[in-house]
């Protein structure tokens, strides 16, 4: 079978905030994507394009780049297309659909923290896909490395995953992407490879090991979607792969939909990817990852064909979703009138409000165009959909980018996707790895075992520091995180993946304490604050607008309880030594959207808007929701 050897498509694979965007940063500069001058001005992280990772500092779309590579010994140049994956399992369908469009993958891990639960992840996709691995061990540097160790567990890794015995042959590199240096020779740990000065041993590895695209001389055009952009003039764009035959510029091919059907369609334009922009092209071969416009309704995971042998790809599979979560239009009484509700500045800012429920349904239609992991389900109201994803972060990230296009919604509390096996109710659990340090251990076994978490290994690396690793119910990590962070103290680390289903583990209560809840509209006075805060952690500032129904704060019971958080000082025009007592106002806990999420009650909501996060009751009115308890107590 021919093969082109002036091609190469790797995807760069690791556990989040392993160096995968950093090294592709140094391998953009050293195969001369910027000139000269444009050095200097070059961002950190130049592929974290999209502003939510650049904030959070984590990759959450797959996104492709090209490099020329200029071989040392004075040979052609040689095409390297990069794919750089997300890290966190919350975007598998970004790994899975970046993977269908490569021939190997660089499995980076870091030299102190070793392979840690999305290592797992994002490897199992690729073992189960036949790719071969390059494994580079990034951050030699850190002064805690520990390489013979993580090369040892990396191994183990692959053998739990049963990699066969070519997958288990794989080269290693020695690398520090910050400062754009990779070796073959380990160095001593905590130091930057001697041997070299820049990433050519890396380049040399990608081209002694990365299969070149093998095609069928004459076979008829197959290329196959596997990523959605828009461009405001030519409309939308389709991200494919070349398995066989050409594809040019203006030919007719027949587009071969989801559903089976082909219809005959014309590209009107067709970019190859260089650097980071896409120039015009006029032929894109066996291999190529190029992009077209022309077909304005296409979406991932079709194929284009000749139009006289149409033979479709297979369609793009990715795993079931795991939760699930209920966003609808806004209900509450601020609806519509911005971050106070008061004055021309909030009619100014509330213009291009997003808040109807047409508005919310062409919104989640339109993710679902580029994101094959999620889905949006009708549900009894007409203005609330249900939308499954693959975690919460995931889901979360798509409220947080509507709340930025001005949207306002309300969101029901996360909710686990169940499904039912020989009449039995089973439900998605994960797999959590946690690092603290040994003082903590009990406090984080507690927290564990009160969600019904099942410890299945526990390593001492000698450092003070312990790794256990437990599988607990997808619904027990629903909230887990503050009170994990609480307990130690700022100091733990845990990350988790999907691990499947388990049998329906019963009931779980994650949350001991009640809501402070507003019994009236109003604005929340420093005098009302004073005297509540000693029943429990408030999360509102004093001025700030409230209504009916909305949750201003924690109790420190169980239950919840009534308040009144507008009364204000009752003024009179006696004077007295003793009438003032100035009393510190402690600093209200501001919630983020997803402590507001993991907050929740099933009772409880969160109302989402572009200028504030506010959590309330469902049902609103203080007497409605004292019947409904009483009916639920008494039958």
């Amino acid at each position: 079978m021919p093969t082109r050897h002036d091609i190469r498509n790797v995807a760069i694979v690791a556990h989040v905030d392993h160096g995968k965007t950093t090294i592709v940063d140094a391998m953009l500069k050293q195969a001369g994507a910027f000139a000269a001058h444009q050095l200097e001005s070059v961002d950190d992280r130049v592929m974290d394009s999209n502003d939510l990772e650049r904030e959070k500092g984590i990759t959450i779309l797959a996104k492709n780049t090209a490099v020329k590579y200029h071989p040392k010994d004075g040979g052609a140049p040689i095409t390297i297309n990069i794919i750089d994956t997300p890290g966190h399992a919350d975007f598998g369908g970004e790994v899975e659909r970046g993977l269908s469009m490569v021939d190997a993958v660089v499995l980076l891990v870091d030299a102190s923290e070793g392979p840690l639960p999305q290592t797992r992840f994002v490897l199992r996709k690729a073992l189960q896909q036949r790719k071969p691995v390059i494994l580079c061990i990034n951050k030699t540097d850190r002064p805690d490395s520990r390489i013979d160790e993580v090369v040892n567990e990396t191994y183990d890794l692959f053998l739990d995953l049963d990699a066969d015995e070519d997958q288990i042959e794989f080269p290693i590199v020695y690398a520090c992407g910050r400062d754009g240096i990779a070796s073959l020779t380990k160095p001593e740990d905590g130091t930057v490879p001697a041997d070299s000065t820049n990433l050519e041993p890396f380049f040399s590895t990608i081209l002694e090991h990365v299969p070149a695209p093998a095609f069928e001389e004459d076979a008829p055009l197959q290329a196959h979607v596997t990523n959605l952009d828009a461009d405001n003039f030519l409309g939308r764009i389709a991200l494919l792969r070349v398995e066989q035959g050409e594809l040019r510029k203006g030919q007719t091919v027949a587009w071969i939909k989801r559903d089976g059907s082909i219809s005959n369609v014309r590209i009107t334009e067709l970019m190859m990817t260089e650097a980071l922009t896409r120039k015009p092209a006029e032929v894109a071969g066996p291999g190529d990852i190029c992009a077209v416009a022309g077909i304005p309704d296409i979406m991932i995971g079709e194929t284009l064909a000749d139009p006289e042998n149409p033979v479709a790809l297979p369609l793009i599979t990715v795993d079931e979703p795991a939760i699930s979560m209920t966003i609808g239009t806004n209900t509450s009484p601020l609806v519509g009138r911005g971050g106070t509700g008061k004055g021309a500045d909030a009619k100014a800012a509330v213009k291009d409000r997003k808040v109807t429920a047409r508005q919310v349904k062409d919104r989640l239609d339109r993710e679902l165009v580029g994101n094959v992991s999620l889905r949006v389900l009708d549900t009894d109201r007409p203005d609330a959909w249900e939308v499954q994803g693959r975690g919460e972060l995931a889901l979360a990230i798509l409220v947080e980018q509507m709340r930025r296009e001005g949207f306002e919604m309300t969101i029901g509390k996360p909710q686990v996707v169940t499904k039912q096996v020989d009449g039995k109710t089973y439900e998605p659990v994960e797999r959590i790895t946690i690092d603290v340090p040994e003082e903590h251990m009990g406090a984080v076994t507690q927290l564990m075992g009160t969600r019904k978490g099942r410890m299945d290994n526990m390593s001492n690396h000698g450092s003070g520091w312990v790794r256990m690793e437990f599988v607990v119910p997808s619904r027990g990590l629903i909230g887990f995180r503050t009170e994990f962070l609480t307990n130690t103290r700022g100091t733990g680390i845990a990350h988790s993946i999907h691990e499947g289903h388990e049998p329906w583990f019963g009931e779980l209560k994650t949350r001991n304490n009640g809501s402070l809840v507003a019994d009236r509209a109003g604005a929340v006075t420093a005098f009302a604050m004073t005297n509540l805060q000693e029943r429990g952690v408030l999360f509102t500032d004093p001025g700030t607008e409230v209504y009916e129904g909305m949750i201003v704060g924690e109790n420190s019971r169980s239950d919840d309880m009534d308040v009144n958080i507008t009364k204000e000082k009752k003024l009179t025009n006696m004077r007295s030594s003793s009438a003032d007592s100035f009393e510190a106002i402690v600093p209200p806990r501001k919630l983020s959207l997803e402590q507001s999420l993991e907050f929740c009650r099933d009772d409880e909501c969160v109302e989402v808007t572009p200028e504030a996060v506010r959590i309330r009751k469902v049902v609103l009115d203080q007497k409605e929701r004292g019947r409904t308890a009483s009916r639920a107590k008494h039958g």
